[in-house]
């Protein structure tokens, strides 16, 4: 007979310990806005007082599948720079420079060290993305998950000024698209690509034209555009995009007016190895592998094209690889890829 919630399953000691170390980790991204601290049943969070006219982006995701590689591995220092780089990317396409962030954490079974390794990398993210994290859940869910299983999501608030907010309205015909680089898979397509890459090596196998095991490449975290982007963004930045789950022909035309599409071509940036590795092992055909991957943009700008050139010399001059990739036209398909 069972006694006790920890019998059942359920650490409630070891919750107390992971909130205190999460309350340390959270402190290294607070900003004077902050108000309180973690172990609320909310998070506080004071509006910048520079806003004419503030309006407040949300962007909410997880890190899917890509979970499935750090069990694997046992290694978990960076899906929560992938949970908070799928937010904020998101919040900023749409001009909005982040505030603060929460994290939901389910385990089958509450490992304190773990869920610090995670919680460790959710921090690296927000620092990145000059957010603060605020709060979250952790819950302990035994026989939902694993013991050595768990599920990580987000979201994030940013915040814009009202006639700076971009929406795809300010799009022209004649505006360049240019592409920044992602560091990889980011978090999206990886029930392909562990289904094709885990039929031919381990995780612990080093793959020659990757340069390092499949498992390293595989969690490389997903890249946070966020400062580059806002310190290049003034008026002549029309509108941009996430390039995340359905790839450029799934994201790109969410923000093409209707009677533009956006000719995007496929030869003006370097395709990484792994995005070849996999249409090789799974002889899956370009069309397929642009609807699931990146393939090497993670985000895009569309900007007027007098101002293209200067653009893209200052997200380089601040670390980005970044190429024109295209244009838009008068059109009805949206996007011609």
């Amino acid at each position: 007979m069972m006694r006790s919630y920890k019998e059942a399953g359920v650490d409630r000691d070891a919750a107390d310990e992971s909130v205190e170390r999460i309350k340390r980790l959270a402190q290294l991204t607070y900003v004077p806005q902050v108000l309180g601290g973690i172990g609320s049943f909310g998070g506080f969070f004071e509006l910048p007082s520079n806003y004419r006219q503030p309006v407040l982006v949300s962007g909410t995701d997880g890190v899917g599948t890509k979970l499935k590689i750090a069990f694997m591995m046992d290694k978990h220092d960076t899906v929560g720079i992938d949970c908070v780089a799928m937010c904020v990317n998101d919040v900023l396409v749409h001009g909005a420079k982040p505030l603060f962030f929460l994290d939901y954490l389910a385990v089958g079974k509450l490992n304190v060290e773990r869920v610090e390794q995670i919680v460790t990398g959710i921090v690296k993210g927000c620092v990145e993305a000059e957010c603060a994290l605020i709060g979250g859940e952790t819950a302990q869910m035994p026989d939902f998950y694993g013991e050595d299983e768990c599920d990580l999501a987000g979201f994030a608030v940013g915040i814009v000024e009202k006639d700076q907010l971009l929406d795809g309205s300010k799009v022209s015909e004649g505006d360049l698209v240019l592409g920044l680089a992602s560091s990889g898979l980011h978090s999206n397509g990886f029930s392909l690509a562990r289904k094709i890459l885990l039929s031919h090596y381990r995780v612990d196998s080093y793959v020659d034209e990757l340069g390092k095991t499949l498992g390293e490449e595989m969690l490389t975290p997903t890249k946070i555009y966020v400062k580059s982007v806002l310190k290049v963004l003034d008026g002549s930045i029309h509108a941009m995009a996430h390039i995340t789950g359905g790839g450029i022909p799934g994201n790109l035309p969410r923000v093409i007016p209707v009677g533009l599409e956006a000719r995007i071509d496929k030869s003006s940036w370097p395709v990484p190895s792994i995005f070849k590795l996999i249409q090789r092992l799974g002889m899956i055909n370009e069309s397929e592998m642009f609807r699931t991957f990146n393939m090497g943009i993670g985000f895009m700008l569309i900007v007027e094209r007098d101002s293209a050139d200067r653009i893209a010399r200052a997200l380089k001059n601040l670390g980005e690889e970044v190429w024109v990739v295209g244009e838009i036209k008068r059109g009805e398909r949206r996007i011609v890829l």
